[in-house]
């Protein structure tokens, strides 16, 4: 329930002082929403399990009390401070005794992401206006398609930034003193479940949104695949003008039609084929633009080749898929063709996402540590067939005996590392049988990336691919899917380096640890 007072507060320049906030959580959302609040004049109280030397040194220098504890229960501090509202760092699931607590109490519960946008007006455009909001979801490519769309609206002349859980906080975004033009918010299907509980008087109104693409992941947190489903669909929420939707994925299209918009806002699809009116596609080998133009029954416009594409790494189907969507997105504020196609020349893609880290000896070696789900490592895997393939980690509770059914047989090898291998190792006996599996059982972080490269080099022969998509998260093992990544990375390196050592594993068999 929103009180009155929380129903005027839209605006930086509202009346935020004294307001009795809890923020739970002290990382980097949880700290730009400390921050915020303090700039702000509200009573803060940071509740968390644990908190960086940094940030703990930093809280007393804002202004804002912080609680360091046990969050299985709900502290006694949080009782007697009596929040008028709550914020939620992302990670505090929907069960989470806290997250309950609030919502029984009948108590506002907000992400970063609602205070964010009640506070844009801090610093506005040159027509006095707030920064237009562009949002991006999906399963997979999110951080990909915001980048994209980022630096294209940049070489459009517009001052734009990606944010949100690309990694930079929208609400420093929101506080940054030159302003911006447009921000491009990446959100996690954890953010989207806090903004799907918002029932202010001006809720989050994008300009344009997508959903890239929807598959199994984070059930741990929501709890079922409807329920991460129905999280994701919030990004189509009060959209504008474009709600883009990938036409490869039924589950997208049917979130828009099921969206509530403003009045007006467009249905714009995407695919790898040709294009109808109103979409974006694929043209001979011409990316095209049939949505953005006024004879769009009859014409379209041209923004790039996937002969530029490939010279530039960005012609695998999935990336090409990110790019038409981001295209999309800053075409609906006013990106022109031009402007997409000069960006796309310089665009480079971040560490660990299908990255060649080398080539020796005709085998080609790629990191694509991001791949944390079977969706995306489908996607690496369409793009290397007949790879060697690493694959293995933390699970998560998502089913991989689909892709590995559709996936699977067309491999060269596979080399399982990670707690959840028996699973793999099931599902490659029921439905790959022939492929030659290898599993490296060593818990040591130092060791496994190690040995995983020489019983690939083993496999490998001139002209293959050995290609590290993981299908799972990495933190069973590794610190981050990018430490995975790093690891792997150097371990090539470190193989090529010292030549024909090793050569020994070239006779390795299947079941080797």
């Amino acid at each position: 329930m929103t009180s009155e007072r929380l129903s005027s507060l839209t605006s930086w320049y509202a009346e935020w002082t004294g307001l009795r906030v809890a923020v739970l959580g002290l990382s980097v959302t949880g700290f730009s929403v400390a921050d915020t609040l303090a700039e702000l004049g509200a009573d803060v109280l940071v509740l968390t399990e644990s908190a960086s030397e940094e940030y703990a040194r930093l809280l007393p220098v804002i202004g804002v009390r912080a609680w360091t504890g046990s969050l299985d229960t709900v502290p006694e501090e949080l009782l007697a401070f009596a929040p008028e509202v709550v914020i939620a760092s992302p990670g505090f699931a929907p069960d989470h005794a806290i997250i309950r607590w609030t919502q029984g109490a009948g108590i506002p519960l907000w992400g970063d992401v609602e205070l964010a946008w009640r506070v844009r007006d801090k610093v506005t455009r040159a027509d006095g206006a707030p920064a237009d909001w562009l949002l991006v979801t999906g399963t997979n490519g999110k951080t990909t398609t915001t980048r994209m769309a980022a630096t294209m609206l940049v070489a459009s002349g517009l001052r734009a930034a990606p944010v949100g859980n690309i990694g930079t906080p929208v609400l420093d975004a929101i506080r940054d003193p030159a302003g911006f033009d447009v921000l491009v918010v990446e959100l996690s299907s954890h953010q989207l479940w806090y903004l799907g509980l918002q029932d202010g008087p001006e809720p989050v109104s994008p300009a344009a949104s997508v959903c890239l693409n929807l598959a199994d992941d984070h059930l741990e947190w929501h709890g079922s695949f409807q329920a991460y489903r129905d999280a994701k669909a919030h990004v189509y929420d009060n959209t504008r003008i474009a709600c883009v939707y990938n036409k490869a994925d039924e589950a997208t299209r049917l979130m828009v039609e099921e969206a509530d918009v403003v009045e007006g806002a467009r249905a714009i699809g995407f695919d790898l084929g040709v294009p109808g009116p109103s979409d974006l596609g694929v043209v001979d080998g011409i990316v095209v633009d049939r949505a953005f133009l006024a004879d769009r029954r009859t014409s379209a416009l041209e923004l790039t080749t996937l002969v530029d594409l490939d010279a530039q790494g960005l012609a695998a189907p999935h990336l090409v898929s990110n790019i038409l969507a981001a295209a999309a997105l800053v075409r609906a504020v006013g990106a022109p063709p031009a402007a997409i196609r000069d960006a796309l020349a310089g665009f480079t893609l971040d560490p660990h996402r299908m990255e060649v880290v080398a080539i020796a000896d005709g085998v080609t070696w790629v990191d694509d540590s991001k791949a944390t789900n079977p969706h995306a490592a489908h996607s690496s895997l369409a793009a290397y067939p007949g790879a060697v393939w690493i694959v293995g980690g933390l699970l998560k509770g998502v089913d991989v005996s689909g892709l590995i059914a559709t996936r699977g047989p067309s491999t060269k090898a596979a080399i399982l590392i990670g707690t959840d291998r028996s699973a793999l190792t099931a599902a490659f006996e029921r439905h790959a049988p022939t492929v030659p599996v290898f599993e490296v059982a060593s818990d040591d972080t130092e060791e496994v990336m190690a040995r995983v490269v020489e019983l690939a080099a083993g496999v490998a022969a001139d002209g293959d691919v050995v290609l590290l998509a993981p299908a799972a998260a990495s933190f069973d093992q590794f610190s981050s899917y990018a430490d995975r990544g790093r690891r792997f990375s150097a371990a090539v390196k470190d193989r090529i380096a010292r030549g024909t050592e090793g050569e020994h594993d070239a006779d390795a068999a299947p079941g080797d640890r």
